[in-house]
């Protein structure tokens, strides 16, 4: 009998365990089908949304990194093309682009022609560009269109025809809009030889026409806004352009010279600037131009970081550090001049000893001359001589 009452008990125990299983079996069966639904809703909504957000308006150019092959490809394009002329080379620029920063490694050449009288009539080789940009995925593949250079060296009115017809050639789905770079291939050109451009959308409502009431309809308008632009190089191409420069460098100018016309540029760049801000402001002050507050806070920015040239002591240490850079600068050149000096009478030296200062030879031939001379007279005085004993003797 107990036998029997520990297997009837074992047996409930049993049944019980497995009830609790298929309850929690049924349980997380349960929980599982909530969650993917849930998931499935999720993606649905995700995939709905997907569109608006591909709708979304591009964000805007941050910056445009232009790298010296294209430099050098653009001034080879303009010397070949229209060196001496008042044409211009325009070529394709080729890169990548992240997060509104643009990097511009590449770039080739298309013939392009526009008429001198007529800006509205010009010329782009579509056939060119699009087997140059099949060659150019076969060798570079990462690299694709980011917009377009011109020799410029302004904006013409072409440009924004010109920014249409490379912006098909653009890939689909892009994010980042094409831009339009001047290269500026102009030897007498100090400061950085790049202009960037973005294109931006601006509603003019001064349009006659529209509405009965005679006001100003909207139009929207296409022009070019100004972009930061850099001068950037990989380390290969970076010992490239010095091997370059190993053959332009003049050894015959010192290094005082070049630091010095590095300077005189410097300060020719600033006045540039200086005076480009002091026309901003005027055409805002007149209203022909409309405010900018950032512009207005850069300007600020930079007057404030103007060291006070009223303080004595400054002003004394500026003149006296002045005043012992053109010391050393005058007393370098004299030495230097001395030094040239004391080489060539070093070097005129030498030649005398080796060559002779020809001096010895004319007075070796006056003596000459003058024994012969002796030698003549002698000569006369004993045929005078032998003349008279001849008379003595008849």
């Amino acid at each position: 009998s107990l036998l029997k009452y520990v297997t009837a008990i074992n047996s409930r125990n049993r049944n019980k365990k497995q009830q609790q299983r298929r309850g929690a079996k049924i349980h997380h069966t349960n929980t599982y089908q909530s969650i993917k639904m849930a998931a499935a809703k999720a993606d649905s909504s995700t995939n709905d949304t997907t569109p608006t957000t591909s709708s979304t308006p591009t964000p805007d150019v941050i910056d445009v990194t232009i790298h010296p092959l294209v430099l050098l490809s653009a001034t080879d394009h303009y010397h070949r093309v229209a060196r001496g002329t008042r044409k211009r080379a325009v070529g394709v620029l080729l890169g990548s682009a992240s997060r509104g920063s643009v990097d511009a490694t590449n770039s080739f050449a298309v013939p392009f022609e526009e008429d001198s009288k007529n800006s509205s009539i010009f010329y782009l080789d579509h056939n060119y560009l699009e087997n140059m940009l099949a060659m150019f995925r076969k060798v570079h593949a990462k690299e694709r269109v980011v917009g377009f250079y011109s020799t410029g060296p302004q904006i013409r009115p072409n440009d924004l025809r010109i920014y249409e017809l490379v912006q098909r050639f653009v890939p689909a789905g892009t994010v980042t809009p094409p831009v339009f770079v001047i290269i500026d291939v102009r030897p007498d050109r100090e400061s950085i030889p790049t202009t960037a451009y973005r294109v931006v959308e601006e509603v003019d409502s001064s349009v006659p026409g529209g509405d009965k009431t005679g006001g100003g309809a909207a139009e929207v308008r296409k022009s070019f806004a100004h972009v930061p632009s850099l001068i950037g190089a990989l380390e290969a191409e970076e010992v490239g352009v010095e091997h370059l420069l190993r053959d332009i460098n003049d050894p015959t100018v010192s290094t005082v010279a070049n630091l010095v016309k590095a300077k005189l540029s410097g300060l020719s760049t600033l006045t540039e600037k200086l005076v480009e801000m002091k026309d901003y402001l005027t055409a805002v002050s007149e209203g022909r131009m409309k405010a900018n507050s950032e512009i207005i806070a850069n300007m600020q920015a930079i007057v404030n970081l103007l060291p006070n040239l009223n303080v004595e002591e400054l002003v004394r240490s500026m003149l006296v550090k002045n005043n012992d850079m053109h010391m050393v600068i005058y007393l370098s050149a004299l030495i230097r001049c001395v030094i040239a000096l004391h080489d060539l009478v070093l070097n005129k030296i030498a030649y005398n000893d080796e060559v002779g200062d020809g001096l010895g030879d004319v007075k070796e031939k006056k003596a000459v001359k003058s024994d012969g001379e002796e030698k003549k007279e002698e000569d006369g005085d004993s045929k005078k001589g032998d003349r008279a004993d001849s008379k003595k003797k008849s």
